[in-house]
């Protein structure tokens, strides 16, 4: 049995830590783990299988690990896994996971703006944005530090690459390596993330050996496998570039597409996003 609290609905046995916040008309499930520290917006449904870290900031109207929108869930007992920090904002829908994976996962310190969708078993890296209205479906994994546009829409099985933008509005059905901007339609290679990975402090030689690698990748004309080829010939070994091609090798829903626009530098010319 639920009890109520004033104006909430909180089951007895949900685990809730210390200075939690939780504001009128919010309902708590009973297997639910809340950290310290946390607020909890009115209005919020929290239902079982969630587990919430310490210091984080849920808005009115979010629903939380809601059971999956997949005909082939059978009850089966999973979790919606939220790191520290991390703050949903008004209307968020983030779904607990199937038996597959048997968790949805959202790393430590993201942020998810209003009317975000996280579907089932999604597994989202630390320091992610996901701007208003982003779609994830299930089975999607975002590396660290991703930022998606607003009304970004991922199909399943995708994966996007840690420090990756998203343009807005942007239909995601390939996957996207590391480091990159994507934008277009349908969804192209836009240049490596230079704001992004300038503010993760990657230094001025990194990107232009991250650019190096892409310019081989998506630039040339060359298919993947003889692009990867090509850049394990040319390239010097490294972390970023071990990273990208391991990426790219293991893309079971392929690449998204290249561009071969040039400046007369012979760099890669920045496309409009328009």
């Amino acid at each position: 049995m639920s009890y109520v609290n004033g104006l909430r609905v909180i089951h007895p046995n949900a685990k809730i830590g210390k200075n939690v916040t939780i504001e009128p008309f919010t309902v708590i499930e009973e297997d639910v783990v809340i950290g310290d520290n946390c607020w909890i917006g009115n209005n919020v449904t929290i239902l079982n299988g969630a587990r919430i870290g310490e210091n984080c900031k849920i808005f009115p109207g979010a629903v939380v690990s809601a059971v999956p929108q997949d005909l082939k869930y059978q009850g089966e007992n999973t979790t919606l896994e939220i790191g520290n920090n991390v703050i949903v904002r008004e209307c968020c829908t983030l779904n607990r996971g199937t038996i597959e994976a048997g968790r949805t996962v959202i790393g430590d310190g993201c942020l998810l703006m209003a009317y975000v969708h996280v579907a089932h078993d999604c597994f989202i890296g630390k320091g992610c944005i996901l701007a208003n209205n982003v779609t994830l479906a299930g089975h999607i994994d975002v590396g660290n530090y991703a930022r998606l546009g607003g009304m970004v829409a991922v199909h399943q099985f995708v994966r996007i690459g840690s420090n990756v933008m998203v343009g807005g509005g942007s239909l995601v059905r390939k996957d996207v390596p590391p480091y990159v901007m994507a934008a277009r339609e349908p969804l192209s290679y836009a240049g490596i993330n230079r704001v992004g990975l300038r503010r993760a402090k990657f230094t001025q030689s990194a990107m232009h050996h991250i650019e190096d690698i892409y310019r081989i990748l998506f630039v040339r004309g060359l298919s993947v496998r003889s692009a990867l080829t090509a850049i394990e010939a040319e390239i010097e070994p490294s972390p970023y570039r071990d990273e990208i091609v391991t990426f790219a090798r293991e893309a079971k829903r392929g690449l998204m597409k290249g561009f071969r626009s040039l400046n007369s530098a012979g760099r890669i010319a920045e496309p409009a996003l328009d």
